[in-house]
């Protein structure tokens, strides 16, 4: 069973919610937040990202830059820019994008779940990156910003979700940048918070999403704090963690494209004549091709897109990682043929979210930075769920989920 709680939020007033709300942090760097809060003194970025209060080339890791964040995050609260909520309460997040809107409950999940393996990943975490969210959480005591969850499609949570939609929410407005709309209710009916919960309770799983760092991290705090209190009884706030959570159903991913530096000594009529051992090839001209199905890729070299269609046997349907195409790709394309075959450290490959389109590739080749670029269809939140429940975990760079959560809309406190 998924164990949730309601939580008392800590929230911007209706008023300054987008003076206060933006990205999260790992989707930009130090000096693009540096620019995005300009002269906003109420942004989020001086906690979240809270270098920018430094000179330039200030380390976000820096032991002054954490204890910013918990300074700037006590001065938001001392001026009213942050309010805690008087009660509990779960929330709704709705997003909407290029006309498509998927709605969230921001519940608070438990940290024995993430330790058990009941709310389930698909990703490997990497130790500095924890570590530094378990930095960020200690010295706030909170969960700044929020984790992605998904659960399988419920019909009862869906029919509360739809009723407080046709109600006014709390916040709404578009974002800069993205343009993709963002709305937010709070949940008062104390008989709906009951239901939610108890629906939660009947879930033997739930997914991480996007924020495996940020559950890890908030998971291991909750750990941390639990060995500290001699008194721990288990129904303090340090055992919980905030999450939003999604209909499986309901979620984008987009695909997660590849461009290349180098044919790894090969000319392009040498590198073609290798992908035919594996692939049907079909020169589809010099019109953006995007892949139309499951195996098919698309290369873009010398000014020219290609369908790459995975021949049989190259794959194994009854196999969750085996029949996924980013596994097809990096085992055939490129380490089989282009000898890369650590994607999180080669230098030689870079990665380009779906969201920037497949003109982004073409420019990058065309540039002369990138040799060939290799666009692939998008993995599907099935896929992702049936290897989180077989205990895999996904090759890298495999997913890329859009929108991306806002920050700043609500906080919980670890007490």
């Amino acid at each position: 069973m998924a164990i949730i709680k309601p939580f008392k939020g800590i929230r911007p007033p209706k008023e300054l919610v987008e003076k206060v709300e933006s990205r999260p942090y790992d989707v930009l760097d130090s000096e693009e937040a540096r620019a995005e809060a300009g002269d906003n003194e109420m942004s989020l970025y001086h906690i979240i990202k809270p270098e920018i209060d430094f000179p330039v080339g200030t380390s976000e890791c820096d032991p002054r830059v954490y204890e910013k964040a918990a300074e700037n995050f006590k001065k938001f609260q001392d001026k009213g820019w942050l309010v805690q909520d008087a009660r509990e309460h779960y929330y709704i997040y709705a997003q909407t994008m290029n006309g498509k809107t998927q709605y969230g409950l921001v519940v608070c999940a438990h940290t024995d779940d993430y330790m058990a393996g009941r709310i389930k990943k698909h990703e490997l975490t990497r130790r500095d990156k924890e570590e530094d969210r378990m930095k960020h959480v200690r010295v706030n005591n909170a969960n700044i910003e929020p984790v992605f969850f998904a659960y399988p499609d419920n019909a009862v949570l869906n029919e509360i979700l739809m009723r407080y939609a046709a109600t006014e929410p709390e916040y709404d407005f578009i974002a800069p940048i993205d343009g993709f709309r963002h709305q937010f209710w709070v949940i008062n009916d104390e008989k709906d918070t009951q239901v939610i919960t108890d629906e939660f309770a009947k879930m033997p799983s739930l997914y991480i999403a996007d924020g495996h760092h940020r559950s890890a991290a908030a998971a291991l705090v909750g750990a941390e704090k639990q060995k500290q209190n001699p008194n721990h009884n288990g129904t303090e706030e340090y055992n919980f963690f905030m999450a939003v959570c999604f209909q499986a159903s309901q979620l984008t991913i987009l695909d997660y494209n590849r461009v290349v530096k180098d044919l790894n000594g090969m000319s392009s009529e040498e590198f073609l004549a290798a992908l035919q051992v594996n692939f049907i090839v079909e020169d589809k001209g010099t019109e953006i091709y995007k892949p139309q199905q499951l195996h098919e890729f698309s290369l873009y070299l010398d000014q020219h897109w290609f369908s790459l269609k995975a021949k049989e046997g190259t794959y194994d349907n009854n196999d969750p990682i085996g029949v996924l195409d980013v596994d097809i790709s990096s085992r055939l394309i490129l380490d089989e043929i282009l000898n890369i075959g650590d994607l999180r450290s080669s230098q030689r490959i870079d990665f380009v979210g779906g969201l920037r389109g497949l003109g982004e590739l073409k420019r990058r080749v065309d540039s002369g930075e990138m040799r060939a670029a290799l666009a692939l269809y998008p993995v599907s939140m099935q896929q992702i769920m049936d290897i989180a429940d077989s205990g895999k975990i996904m090759p890298p760079k495999a997913t890329w989920f859009e929108p991306k959560l806002r920050s700043g809309l609500v906080i919980h406190k670890l007490s």
